[in-house]
């Protein structure tokens, strides 16, 4: 296996925090591929309970690296007394794998159990209070490795895609039939024998650039986020060439979120109002619960809105749309909520 090149500078999208100690870790999943993180370390270290720290690992969004989003919650998340990682996927940013840009359920939820290997072995990492963070597609992946990994005891899923769901489904459950996902799968069958016989692998490009003017909203949020200083990295996907056309079979093949609703530990569920993919969010949670949500049509702006079951919790922010978070331009990622929710569950 080749060995990793990981960045020596600060390359990240965010500035650097004065209050945690930043450096570079690896660690190996039970695929055999090792993963490149930064690992965020408090300075202060009063914040040590018994001589340990609680820990929680991040990754996210669908498609993005640690140098983006995760890096940034991660690094929050430090300066608020938690040891954290954030993490390239396999076959992505800074991690191995191959072939490099393909994606898989089963091997990114291992991702996140890997994290968990990982935290729970350290010195000053108390191993009966680690969580994680999952963004935009990773908060799929993250409720997924909550319902395996009965060392999470707490989830947080930030602004989440099931991106079983959209890959089965289509956006807003449009292509929900088998006739439509018969002709995903006779495309995605024809790119593999294309590979196949190229030897290479098409890639789909990331986010559409130039943007064209008709773009959904949606899409503009996402150019706006990945396209620009504002999130633009040299290594994500997102911002250059994309996942390998034909990445979404396992997807289209699976339900990542089968046994939610037999998790035990607590999940935060965190969205967006005006996100086009909040029914990812309330889908996740009525399937953990078993309760229906019913989100008002229209939001006190000045207010979240909530919904719990048992230590199960909802939150749609009033206005907020799905790259909203991704950072803190806006200054609408509820870093408070996730410090209490983490310090009520991790003790």
């Amino acid at each position: 296996m080749n060995k990793l090149t990981l960045t020596a500078e600060w390359d990240k999208v965010f500035p650097k925090s004065e209050n945690v100690e930043h450096s570079k870790v690896t660690f190996k999943n039970h695929f055999g591929i090792e993963l490149a993180a930064d690992l965020y370390v408090p300075k202060d270290t009063s914040l040590k309970a018994n001589g340990k720290f609680p820990a929680i690992a991040v990754s996210g969004p669908f498609g993005a690296i640690k140098e983006q989003s995760s890096g940034l919650y991660a690094q929050h998340m430090a300066e608020r007394g938690f040891l954290t990682i954030a993490f390239d996927p396999s076959f992505t940013g800074e991690s191995g794998g191959e072939p490099r840009y393909m994606n898989s359920p089963d091997i990114n939820t291992e991702d996140f159990m890997a994290s968990v290997d990982f935290l729970s072995t350290r010195d000053d990492v108390d191993p009966e209070r680690i969580g994680i963070i999952g963004i935009c597609g990773w908060g799929g992946m993250a409720i997924n490795a909550a319902a395996i990994d009965t060392r999470v005891k707490a989830t947080v899923a930030s602004t989440m895609y099931d991106m079983s769901r959209v890959a089965a489904n289509g956006y807003f459950d449009q292509a929900n039939n088998a006739k439509a996902r018969n002709e995903m799968r006779k495309a995605l069958m024809a790119q593999r024998t294309k590979d196949f016989k190229n030897g290479t692998y098409d890639l789909a490009g990331g986010v559409v650039d130039p943007l064209p003017d008709d773009a959904p909203y949606f899409v503009k949020d996402y150019y706006a986020y990945y396209k620009t200083p504002r999130g633009y990295h040299k290594r994500s996907l997102n911002s250059n060439t994309g996942w390998i056309k034909s990445a979404g079979t396992s997807l289209l093949n699976t339900k990542l979120l089968a046994y939610a609703n037999e998790i035990e530990s607590a999940v935060l569920v965190i969205h967006g109002e005006k996100a086009h993919s909040r029914y990812f969010s309330e889908g996740a949670f009525e399937k953990m619960t078993g309760k229906k949500v019913k989100v008002p049509a229209k939001l006190d702006a000045t207010k979240n809105w909530n919904m719990t079951a048992g230590n199960k919790e909802l939150i749609i922010l009033p206005g907020a749309v799905h790259t909203d978070l991704y950072d803190d331009v806006n200054g609408r990622i509820p870093y408070d909520k996730m410090e209490e929710f983490f310090k009520a569950n991790l003790k």
